[in-house]
């Protein structure tokens, strides 16, 4: 190993050390807090964002486009498959069992979990896979097809500007 190569990874370990140092001091140093209030300051920083982006005058038009937006948003992770389910995993799966209860889930995800229920099942039978499969793939066309709408409704409330930029974030066609 050349001398420049092995400064260069000498270099490269300290910056990814004081990175990792760093990281872990910021951690240390916030109070600790729950999952639910983490997602409540990242929702609240990409609300801000795209708010910034679109250039949003005021908090009159925000709450004219903000329905509109969420809607396009909750529609196109549908949409692709991401379904809106709930408890993906184990992950936090006792902890918010009561607010998950309350909340509805989309066709999507009603059919997603009966298609993982399914294929679970070893001895399931190939009309049952199918069954699900297809109801799967019909709940994410209708899906698609209410964004289109969505998409079309939000359009129509948008300035030119604010809708190159909705294009170009991949939330319009």
């Amino acid at each position: 190993m050349t001398p420049r190569k092995g400064l260069l990874i000498l270099s490269l370990g300290a910056v990814a050390a004081l990175g990792f140092f760093a990281q872990v001091m910021s951690q240390d140093s916030r109070p600790a807090d729950d999952g639910r209030a983490r997602m409540d300051r990242f929702r609240q920083q990409m609300t801000d964002r795209l708010k910034q982006s679109l250039g949003i005058a005021n908090d009159e038009e925000w709450k004219a486009l903000q329905p509109k937006l969420e809607k396009v948003m909750t529609l196109r992770g549908q949409a692709m498959g991401f379904g809106g389910g709930r408890n993906r995993g184990n992950r936090n799966r006792d902890n918010n069992a009561g607010e998950n209860a309350q909340q509805p889930q989309s066709d999507v995800a009603k059919a997603s979990a009966e298609l993982q229920k399914v294929l679970q099942n070893k001895d399931a039978k190939p009309q049952e896979i199918k069954t699900a499969l297809d109801a799967l793939r019909t709940a994410r066309a209708k899906a698609r097809e209410e964004l289109v709408k969505a998409q079309k409704e939000l359009q129509e409330v948008l300035t030119l500007r604010q809708e190159a930029q909705l294009v170009s974030m991949g939330m319009l066609e």
